[in-house]
């Protein structure tokens, strides 16, 4: 018997990385852009403004790349598990 484990809202996700000590200088600024508006995100069906929930997210993934350590990893996991991942 498999346990499926529900995820997290994607606001929670990207509260918890715009506030890790871990994010920070250029990878910082590139990536709230997208971060800021994962905070109005439940899912990635969700909308923002003209854009699909999954892009935002996908945008976030791109400009978070070279964001290191374990709460990166973690963080970034939960992203991609939203987009099936």
């Amino acid at each position: 018997m498999s346990t499926k484990t529900a995820l997290r809202p994607l606001y929670e996700i990207a509260r918890e990385a715009l506030h890790c000590a871990s994010l920070s200088g250029q990878t910082r600024y590139q990536a709230s852009p997208y971060l800021n508006a994962m905070l109005t995100l439940n899912c990635v069906q969700d909308d923002f403004c003209d854009e699909t929930g999954s892009s935002m997210v996908l945008y976030a993934l791109s400009n978070l790349q070279h964001w290191r350590g374990e709460d990166a990893k973690r963080l970034k996991a939960e992203m991609k598990a939203h987009l099936g991942k």
